[in-house]
């Protein structure tokens, strides 16, 4: 039998390397020619030009609303009725030193209002507490390394399978050949779900026969401090843009971000293509795009999902450092994941992925650098005391906060009609923190992204582990 790292050899263009051609070359080009072309504006022009690089910036973001308002436009929450027949569901928890939060994952995943056949913790070389938490509270006794315990007597559904500490994606792949359900869903300790997330993947599983991943929703959660409370405001309103263009990307077939922190696979389509890759930063990320491939390669009508109505909630950074590190590996995979396949980027036969989302994707691996730099310039005009050209500037970035701010009001409600959700979402903070980000939230993940670009130049990035600051372990 081919074992997965065998697999992933074929199907992997880091590893079995593909032609790029001269079009993907091209378009990849455009946005770092076009930086220098707009940068060099700055030094020579002394009218509203000299800030040409933020209309740029401002243009491309304004088209990217205007996208995905366009797709969103009659969104709602799809009903799926009860299967009369529903796959079997299988929970991998990867966790590493998770101690703190792997009852409160387990006992959230037990509970479920349709719980799944299998929760099999992948303990990845835990050396913090983990042990005693399972021993003592679920009654699984240690088992030899490399090896799975029977089911636990108090909770059957659950196993532990303890591995040396290789990372997550390798923690993954194990647990993913001893699994034996249709369908696997990957939750990170450190996230909810909400009591119907996983009748809401199973339904649509169900309803859905090529389906072969979906993401959940996912909602931040921080601390409980000043700080926390300032970061889960932000991030709060970020996760629904993002979940809302993930939506207007799967109308043209094209979704790519799945949140490995709560996401569904058809097992067999991963061990078609050979797993989560080990050697990326971001193993969810990258993994659709050899989805995407092997469809293509073999006529597989596969398709990739949001399912609006599966909900959880996940522990998010709550302090500047605690956001840039993670962002810096989300951009910094991003990278990668995009250098990897940039052949599929303008091919016609990836469809709308091929000959949209990949460019656009193409464009985003730039557009922090013009988000700063536009800032920087603006910055530099007013410090150099060149009022005359710092107001029209500022009056196209109000005309842009208005954009952003009808946008976000009006999506709110979409998304509410789509989730569910209601916590949280309140119009009055809605309304200052779209006031505000452009001036703070903003730079700071543009900053985190471009440090992104030092950890790809570099590759000095690993998995690292988030201090956890909102989710308790529950009472004995």
């Amino acid at each position: 039998m081919t074992s997965l790292a065998e697999t992933l050899v074929a199907e992997s263009p880091r590893l079995t390397p593909r032609r790029v051609p001269l079009a993907s070359r091209l378009i990849g080009a455009i946005g770092p020619l076009l930086f220098l072309g707009l940068f060099v504006q700055a030094f020579m022009r002394q009218s509203l030009a000299v800030w040409s690089i933020g209309i740029a910036y401002i243009l491309y973001d304004t088209a990217l609303l205007a996208f995905t308002a366009w797709n969103i436009r009659d969104l709602r929450q799809t009903p799926h009725p009860t299967p009369v027949t529903s796959p079997s569901f299988g929970v991998i928890v990867a966790a590493h030193n998770e101690a703190s939060v792997i009852a409160a994952a387990i006992d959230r995943l037990a509970g479920q209002a349709s719980p799944p056949d299998l929760i099999l913790i992948a303990d990845d070389g835990s050396s913090d507490a983990t042990a005693e938490v399972l021993e003592r509270r679920y009654g699984l006794a240690v088992p030899p390394l490399g090896t799975m315990t029977p089911p636990s007597a108090i909770l059957p559904s659950l196993r532990w399978l303890r591995l040396r500490h290789t990372g997550k994606a390798r923690a993954l792949n194990a647990a993913m050949v001893q699994v034996d359900t249709e369908v696997v869903l990957t939750v990170d300790a450190d996230t909810l779900l909400e009591p119907g997330a996983i009748a809401a993947m199973r339904a649509a599983f169900a309803a859905e026969p090529t389906l072969v991943a979906a993401t959940g929703v996912l909602a931040p959660i921080c601390g409980r401090d000043l700080q926390g409370r300032f970061f889960e405001w932000f991030q709060t309103y970020e996760y629904v843009r993002n979940f809302l263009s993930r939506h207007a990307w799967e109308r043209l077939d094209s979704l790519l971000l799945i949140s490995g922190a709560f996401a569904a696979f058809r097992r067999e389509a991963v061990v078609a293509v050979g797993g989560f890759d080990p050697d990326c930063m971001v193993e969810d990320y990258e993994l659709i795009h050899r989805l995407y491939r092997h469809a293509a390669d073999h006529g597989r009508d596969w398709k990739i999902r949001v399912v609006g109505g599966a909900l959880a909630r996940t522990d998010a950074p709550a302090s500047p450092m605690a956001f840039l590190r993670q962002r810096r590996r989300w951009f910094g995979g991003f990278l990668q994941t995009q250098r990897w396949n940039r052949d599929m980027v303008g091919a016609r036969r990836f469809g709308w992925l091929g000959t949209a989302m990949l460019p656009v994707k193409a464009l985003d691996t730039v557009q922090p650098i013009y988000g700063l730099a536009a800032f920087a310039i603006l910055v530099g005009l007013v410090v150099s005391g060149r009022f005359t050209l710092a107001l029209p500037i500022l009056l196209v970035m109000l005309a842009k906060i208005a954009i952003d701010l009808t946008f976000h009001l009006w999506s709110l409600g979409m998304y509410k009609r789509w989730t569910g959700q209601r916590e949280g979402l309140a119009l009055f903070p809605a309304l200052i923190a779209a006031l505000l980000e452009p001036f703070s939230f903003q730079l700071l993940r543009h900053a985190g992204a471009v440090w992104g670009w030092h950890a790809f130049l570099t590759g000095r990035e690993s998995w690292g582990r988030q201090q956890r600051t909102a989710i308790v372990a529950p009472a004995e």
